[in-house]
């Protein structure tokens, strides 16, 4: 439906201390129904001073809600499992109309997220240390690993859900309080499942949104007390949230950018493999961190690829969102379509070849809407802008390379790490990619190798500034700092004061 001729959108305000309030600030945002370009909602963009009051209300939750025992804790996170799997398709229905992706992906994605806080439901078997007994004469000495405090979040637009759930969920499991900042682009879905966590009794405080923009992200980074700060987005705003938060003191993980290369080998099965980058290269529009923007045609396998893609890309069943039988929606704004057509422009000028063009797609009855087409470049070289450059678009590209060590090497020298595949029949071929590729997420025959929950999600190189992955066991990690314990009970008085370096006798 179309909001153009309704009154004038709600204001979309902040979550802290358990309860919604509205925005103080005079500074709003424009939140678009991608598929109509209608403003659907304004987002109100918080203040230093509403920064504050977040983390001032989850500091005060904290002693308690640290001092909780981690088996409530997990029982709360049960509760909110149970609560997200009732409210999966509102949940995914709020992705569709905030950031354009089809409704069947935005139901994915809230399955990933769900996945995550289901595996912090174990977090007593997560949070325990190593004990050993007697390392020496009547001493025993343990690990114990406790919660840092406020930890925030900062998320992008392209998973309002599942990105968010990357960090609370296992942060405020661990027995920290959270303040998170989402996307000011698709906000809605932050502020229900904040609703979502009160109401599977969740104490008010531990988990407070604030909507915003670089105010709000720089008021966190600045506040001294954010122990940890978590993020996903661009390479450039990645290091400078890592530069920034950790020359304050803070314990940051950065997730940036992305150029995922598939490695096609001849012996490729073609129609998988075709089917494989149809979906990794234009599901959502392309906006994954994790998708497929560049296909690595090795040897004689590229004119026989292109030929198969090329009627595959122009097929593409592309619609709003709601539409079950769609395919690829809308991408986010005007703004971000814009860009995406600067780059295809770029490339056409750099020389690369235009396969299929999709900049003059539109969606009869929302001519309104962010549509782009599929777009399939083929003969793009690596000094190429749509090669080197994250398009983060409906742009699929075909480097040509003579053999397996050309294609290893490409994929090695890019700047980004983020996630690769290699298609092959050969057990051997897959083996030494997936050794010797300088990439954080290696699929073989699998397109976007997203780990599941209990595994850890992060990349190589300028993809990731910190040490720490996302979700997983990792996670522990980062929210929790370790403690070691030496104990003795002696049984008979002190014979008196000692000197040297104590050693295990």
């Amino acid at each position: 439906m179309s909001l153009q001729n309704s009154a004038a959108p709600a204001v979309l305000g902040h979550f802290i201390n358990g309860q919604q309030v509205a925005s103080l600030s005079e500074r709003t945002s424009d939140v678009f129904n991608p598929a109509t370009g209608a403003v659907s909602a304004k987002v109100g963009l918080a203040s230093h001073a509403e920064v504050d009051a977040a983390v001032a209300a989850a500091k005060a939750a904290f002693p308690a809600w640290s001092a909780l025992p981690p088996l409530r804790r997990a029982r709360i996170m049960f509760k909110f499992k149970e609560l997200l799997d009732q409210n999966h398709d509102r949940l995914a229905a709020l992705i569709t109309s905030e950031h354009g992706k089809v409704f069947t992906d935005a139901k994915g994605e809230v399955t990933r997220g769900i996945e995550v806080a289901e595996f912090s439901t174990g977090i007593p078997q997560l949070l325990k240390g190593e004990y050993t007994e007697q390392i020496s004469n009547g001493i025993d000495a343990w690990t114990m690993r406790q919660p840092l405090g406020v930890c925030a979040g900062i998320t992008p637009f392209n998973f309002p859900v599942m990105v968010p759930m990357w960090m609370f969920p296992m942060a405020i499991a661990c027995g920290n309080t959270f303040v998170l900042k989402p996307s000011e682009r698709d906000p809605s879905a932050s502020l229900l499942l904040a609703e979502l966590l009160k109401e599977a009794g969740l104490p008010d405080g531990v988990f407070n949104v604030v909507q915003g923009d670089k105010v709000a992200v720089d008021a966190i980074l600045d506040h001294p007390d954010v122990k940890a700060v978590s993020f996903v987005g661009s390479t450039p705003i990645a290091e400078y949230i890592y530069a920034t938060g950790c020359a304050k003191g803070k314990r940051v993980q950065a997730l940036g950018g992305a150029k995922n290369h598939m490695v096609v080998m001849p012996d490729a099965d073609l129609h998988q493999t075709v089917d494989a980058l149809i979906g990794a290269g234009y599901g959502s529009a392309g906006e994954r961190c994790m998708a497929i923007s560049v296909a690595v045609a090795v040897g004689d396998v590229a004119d026989k690829l292109v030929a198969a893609l090329a009627p595959r890309v122009r097929e593409l069943r592309i619609n709003q969102g709601m539409d079950l039988e769609a395919e690829m929606g809308p991408v986010v704004t005007q703004i971000h379509k814009d860009k995406i057509l600067g780059y295809i422009n770029d490339g056409i000028d750099a020389g690369a070849t235009l396969a299929v063009d999709g900049r003059s797609f539109t969606v009869p009855g929302h001519e309104n809407g962010f549509f782009l087409g599929g777009t399939l470049f083929d003969h793009v070289t690596a000094d190429m802008k749509i090669y080197q450059e994250e398009i983060f678009g409906p742009v699929l590209c075909i480097v040509r390379v003579p053999d397996f060590a050309a294609a290893l090497d490409l994929v090695n020298a890019h700047e980004f790490g983020n996630g690769t595949a290699i298609f092959t029949r050969d057990g051997n071929t897959a083996r030494e990619y997936t050794s010797r590729v300088q990439v954080g997420m290696v699929g073989v025959n699998v397109p976007i190798p997203v780990p599941m929950a209990f595994h850890s999600f992060g990349g190589w190189k300028r993809s990731l500034f910190g040490d720490h992955h996302a979700h997983g066991p990792e996670s522990v990690r980062f929210y929790t700092k370790q403690k070691a314990v030496t104990q003795r009970w002696p049984a008979t008085i002190s014979a008196g004061a000692e000197f040297a370096m104590p050693t295990m006798k």
